[in-house]
């Protein structure tokens, strides 16, 4: 039993040809779109590549760059298809390879599924890599005179100020590293010394922060050294008082900015895919509705369209048969290449 079949007349057939040409080229917009939107987070994780761990996180704008590009050439395609299909001559040229093309859109719309469920699903290895690049940057902050590190000073300055953040997962964090280049520490000094040798690595630790984490809307002056010394402040409880430094982790702040973002893109690659598949559809219902005509002389003849000509357990079957075989034909070839190798290498043998 067919599935998905319908009855089809000539007006029934021009209205469908030219509902599929609108909603291919609809879809080529919407491919412009996923496009951009590809291209625009490729552009906002490249931003902030030197606080992420590697370069995996370039998989999912990589794929929706290649989803809009592709979506772009198989609806414009499919459109010239609809258009042709409106003048029989025109679409006999289209029918060898009509079959072949819908096989490929099914393998495409598989794709598309899954760049979508990636967007949704990337969430898990972008805190890895954040994580760790955040704490790589972190630990290189202070090299304002090393090449190729002098600019992770300001790249973290920004990062602070414009996600309103502090470390990676607080502002403790800072506690553990030494931010503060040598080149600014007065050795000579009792207590620069006291800090370095109190440190197995011999770093200079400070109970400070950088000046980026201050909370310019807090009405106190920002305290952003000895920020654990209540005694160090007047009318200062470390414990208690909310400090005027910002308590979410740069880790966090990312990581909801980018998760929200490809949340977003995920549920438009998800409406992307619907569309596909409901072109895929109707594509597949008027080429099988102009197959099946008897009378090609008769264009209003009524004609019968479906989706699949079996039932989809048939049909299944029915594939895997064909592929079944198509093994078959192969390990014969193969056995018979290499029967014939073994010939001639006996019959060389004979010779000499």
């Amino acid at each position: 039993m067919a599935v998905m079949k319908f009855k089809f007349n000539q007006k029934k057939r021009v209205k469908l040809a030219q509902g599929l040409w609108l909603m291919n080229w609809f879809s080529v917009f919407a491919g412009i779109v996923v496009f951009a939107m590809g291209l625009f987070l490729k552009i906002e994780l490249r931003k902030r590549s030197d606080l992420m761990d590697n370069s995996e996180s370039h998989f999912v704008p990589n794929c929706l760059i290649l989803v809009g590009l592709l979506c772009c050439a198989f609806n414009g395609f499919a459109g010239k298809i609809c258009y042709d299909s409106l003048d029989p001559t025109k679409f006999a040229k289209w029918k060898p390879i009509l079959k072949l093309y819908l096989i490929v859109c099914f393998v495409f719309n598989i794709f598309i599924f899954f760049v979508a469920l990636f967007c949704f699903l990337m969430r898990g290895s972008l805190d890895a890599t954040l994580a760790k690049g955040l704490k790589s940057g972190m630990k290189f902050y202070r090299d304002t005179d090393t090449p190729g590190r002098c600019f992770m000073k300001k790249t973290i300055d920004m990062l602070q100020i414009e996600f309103k953040c502090c470390g990676n997962n607080g502002f403790r964090d800072w506690f553990e590293f030494q931010w503060i280049s040598n080149r600014y520490l007065d050795f000579a000094s009792k207590e620069v010394k006291d800090r370095i040798k109190s440190n197995v690595d011999g770093r200079y630790l400070v109970d400070g922060v950088p000046f980026s984490c201050c909370n310019p809307s807090s009405p106190r002056p920002c305290i952003q050294y000895q920020v654990s010394n209540n005694s160090a402040h007047y009318s200062y409880d470390y414990q208690t008082e909310e400090l005027n430094l910002w308590n979410r982790g740069c880790r966090e702040a990312l990581l909801k900015y980018y998760s929200s973002m490809m949340s977003s893109m995920g549920v438009v690659v998800l409406l992307v895919y619907i569309l596909e598949v409901s072109i895929m559809i109707g594509l597949r219902l008027l080429h099988t509705s102009l197959e099946s005509i008897t009378n090609p002389e008769d264009p209003d003849c009524e004609s019968e369209g479906w989706v699949l000509e079996k039932s989809f357990k048939e049909t299944m079957k029915s594939t895997m048969e064909s592929l079944k075989k198509m093994g078959k034909v192969n390990q014969v070839e193969a056995q018979g290449a290499e029967g014939e190798g073994g010939t001639k290498t006996q019959a060389v043998t004979t010779v000499s």
